[in-house]
């Protein structure tokens, strides 16, 4: 899943996540020490930075992607240097190497683009594949959050170990992970829907089989179906929680009635024409 939206402030140091009323009035530790790293490559500018995000924080929502292209702007802008797409992704692939070692690239990379892209790094390339998605129709989705979010590395450590075990197995699977990405891409380009969602559908059954969903997960993407969703599936790392997303025409009735029920969720728009 892309980094569902970003914004850049402008120059203050105040780092402010409105997040279901969560606040938080710095620049967290972390990104701190990132941006100066970075800072210093570029003769460190004497700037600030103020973040509003609407993502939530370490769900499988590219929140970190998403700022990380944000300082990255800030600092090439900041160092009066060009903010060409493929420089920003340079730097902000710098920054989430640091917080995630070996990160795919495409949440920073989808991030710095502002749209939807197929992408593809295959073993041993120099370089990934990008290429950009377009959608006919709106691509409406309704992001839900359920159960206990677990540390990524811990379901990415156990799905290496089940890899390194059994190896065709597993490679198989993950093969099918990348066919119905493709098919996905191409359903979204002929505007068929129905199609797209039942991708979703079987590539979270691959995802299930590959061990990284789990029973709030499973419980959620049933829920979103039921509601009428035309595919649901997890995104993210997965494991014992984290977010959960379903394709819908109209997922403003399936909104309040998970609001209702205390769900946190909400719809974002990710590709097609704006409704007016």
């Amino acid at each position: 899943m892309s980094p569902l939206g970003a914004r850049v402030g402008s120059v203050r140091t105040d780092y402010k996540r409105e997040v279901f009323a969560e606040t938080d009035t710095r620049l967290p530790p972390l990104e701190r020490s990132r941006l100066g790293a970075r800072g210093s490559s570029f003769g460190s500018p004497k700037v600030s930075v103020a973040v509003s995000s609407d993502l939530p924080i370490a769900m499988g929502l590219g929140s970190s992607a998403a700022l990380s292209v944000a300082c990255a702007r800030v600092l090439l802008r900041a160092a009066q240097r060009p903010e060409k797409p493929a420089e920003v992704i340079r730097v902000a692939g710098e920054m989430e190497r640091e917080f995630h070692g070996q990160a795919s690239g495409l949440d920073h990379t989808c991030s710095a683009l502002g749209k939807l892209i197929l992408f593809r790094r295959p073993p041993g390339a120099a370089a990934p594949s990008i290429r950009a998605v377009r959608s006919t129709r709106p691509l409406r989705l309704l992001v839900a959050l359920t159960g206990d979010r677990g540390p990524t590395w811990k379901t990415v450590a156990e799905l290496k170990m089940r890899i390194a075990r059994w190896p065709s197995r597993y490679h198989g699977l993950i093969r099918e992970v990348g066919q119905l990405a493709r098919e996905g891409a191409r359903e979204i380009e002929r505007g068929d829907l129905d199609a797209l969602g039942d991708a979703m559908n079987v590539n979270h059954g691959v995802l299930n089989a590959l061990g990284v969903s789990s029973g709030p997960i499973e419980e959620m993407v049933h829920r979103l179906r039921r509601l009428g969703a035309l595919g649901a599936k997890l995104t993210g790392a997965g494991g014992e929680g984290g977010a959960v997303i379903g394709l819908f025409f109209e997922p403003e009735p399936a909104l309040f009635k998970l609001t209702q029920a205390g769900v946190k969720c909400f719809v974002s728009q990710v590709a097609g024409p704006q409704a007016l």
